[in-house]
């Protein structure tokens, strides 16, 4: 807690040495990987022992079944921080990854998207619910956001209250066209309502070495985007499919498999570049 003797400053500044970074990992485009980065990401970072927060902020809850959390365990989800009927500490719930916590979502976060629209300051309540002071009890030292696809009010909250987005793209066809409107959305957020949002880096996803195909949307991307792209890419696993039916992630559904260890290596390279970023 703030010693309030110390005054104002000291406050401020103490504040700030707790804020988390904030990531949202987006793309207006669904089946491209967001959960499924989430979850592992997240999962990695806290192997770090960094203390690690998933917003779930998708109205399916793919993150909290994937992160073993039933439905009928959510009773304080992202709805609830959005309307303001409950603060960060109220819905950060434990998960079973050490370091690790969610805020988890259900069908009723569908719905926040109609009452919010009449709402002051729409899309600032996730930006407001994350800065609330009693994450102090919670030192988190990232926060990641995952989006639903499209470009929701839901999706606007996630961008306004990031410092950076991460966008997972799928090794497929067209996947260029994809990405620019996850970029123009980016810069139109920047314009009005969040000027430090930054795009932390492309991780290219599902990508199947078998295929010419795959290969011709890495060069592509790489060409067009250059250093923006992660150097780790996340292969087409079936354990990584199969872990949220257990309600794991893939790291402690097979530690060995080829797409724990490409998330292994993504937590290295977000790290690093998180200490160029702030640097």
């Amino acid at each position: 807690m703030v010693d309030p003797a110390s005054g104002p400053d000291t406050g401020a500044r103490l504040a700030r040495a707790f804020a988390p970074r904030i990531i949202a990992i987006a793309n207006q485009k669904g089946g491209v990987g967001k959960t499924t980065t989430a979850i592992n990401l997240a999962t990695a970072l806290a192997a770090t022992e960094k203390r690690v927060l998933i917003v779930d902020l998708d109205p399916q809850g793919n993150a909290s079944t994937g992160l073993g959390i039933e439905r009928k365990d959510r009773r304080v989800t992202s709805y609830h921080l959005l309307t303001g009927e409950a603060t960060l500490a109220e819905a950060a719930v434990r998960t079973q990854v050490a370091n690790l916590w969610l805020v988890p979502a259900n069908a009723d976060l569908a719905g926040a998207e109609i009452e919010l629209v009449e709402t002051e300051r729409r899309e600032f309540r996730l930006k407001e619910a994350l800065a609330d002071p009693g994450m102090l009890e919670f030192p988190f030292d990232y926060i990641l956001i995952d989006c639903p696809p499209g470009l929701t009010l839901l999706m606007l909250n996630a961008l306004v209250a990031a410092a950076a987005v991460l966008v997972p793209l799928q090794c497929e066809f067209l996947a260029l066209d994809g990405v620019s409107q996850v970029v123009k959305t980016i810069e139109r957020v920047q314009q009005s309502f969040n000027p430090g949002l930054a795009l932390h880096g492309i991780l290219l996803t599902m990508f199947d070495g078998r295929t010419n195909l795959s290969d011709m949307v890495v060069a592509d991307v790489r060409g067009f985007f250059g250093d923006k792209v992660y150097n780790t890419v996340i292969p087409r696993n079936v354990r990584v499919s199969e872990a949220p039916s257990h309600g794991k992630p893939v790291l402690l559904y097979d530690f060995r498999s080829s797409g724990s260890q490409a998330y292994v290596s993504l937590a290295g390279e977000v790290l690093r570049r998180e200490r160029e970023l702030v640097a």
